[in-house]
């Protein structure tokens, strides 16, 4: 079944699907704060991030990242990003998707899910 706040089944939701890389900080009914944690050569179960969201970066690994038919979205490899640790990123919500590190840090992340009508 299908929320109806979020367009993505709730069995998706990173907390449900992929809860081996995040861990809940905070909840409430405006935000839910994340730590997400990616170890090199790890790859994260398909999930979903339903809520757009600022992402502070503790450290930064090159990754892919395919949706959920496993089709590449993002290779950083190839479109290279330039974010260093201490810095912030916005993304929006993320549809049904995997993450692996294929680099040569751990990826660990904080971020701030803004809850929509919240």
């Amino acid at each position: 079944m299908i929320d109806a706040l979020n367009q993505w089944d709730p069995a998706l939701d990173a907390m449900v699907a992929a809860a081996g890389h995040h861990r809940v900080l905070l909840e409430n009914d405006r935000v839910r704060v994340l730590e997400t944690r990616i170890e090199v050569g790890e790859t994260t179960a398909v999930h979903t991030h339903c809520w757009p969201a600022a992402y502070y970066v503790l450290s930064w690994s090159d990754f892919v990242r395919r949706d959920g038919d496993g089709e590449v979205q993002l290779d950083t490899r190839v479109t290279p990003i330039a974010v260093v640790p201490g810095e912030a990123i916005w993304s929006g919500a993320l549809g049904p998707h995997t993450f692996e590190n294929v680099g040569d840090t751990a990826m660990h992340l904080i971020s701030v899910e803004v809850k929509s009508g919240a």
